[in-house]
């Protein structure tokens, strides 16, 4: 059974820190690239980060988290994190984790439960 759960969210002031991560299990975490995407109150789905499968390559939504966010990966615990500094009240969201390949024929999808951020003071 597939199963992506983040963790780390919660209530913090603006300027302050935090690190999600999301436990992958039930399947091949290491063949996958990972998103991170939020979704802000009344809003639709933003992306926020990616990562390729072996943690090459990062992608950031430029004018939104680059220089702020930082994505990685531990294919070794099945884990990605998203750490997250200097935060703004902006940043206040649900946050998901995302894992998706392609494998020339079909694509596979998996997202997680999310994890509530808010900032605020």
């Amino acid at each position: 059974q597939v199963q992506l759960v983040e963790s780390g969210g919660g209530l913090v002031q603006p300027g302050g820190s935090l690190r999600l991560s999301c436990a992958a299990s039930g399947f091949t975490f290491s063949n996958y690239a990972m998103s991170w995407v939020r979704q802000a109150p009344g809003k639709g789905l933003e992306w926020v980060s990616d990562i390729n499968s072996d943690g090459g390559d990062t992608y950031y939504a430029d004018s939104s988290v680059k220089g702020r966010f930082t994505i990685s990966r531990d294919n070794a615990k099945n884990t990605v994190y998203l750490q997250m500094n200097s935060l703004k009240p902006e940043d206040t969201a649900v946050y998901y984790c995302n894992a998706h390949r392609f494998d020339g024929f079909r694509g596979y999808d998996y997202w997680g439960q999310g994890t509530q951020v808010t900032v605020s003071s």
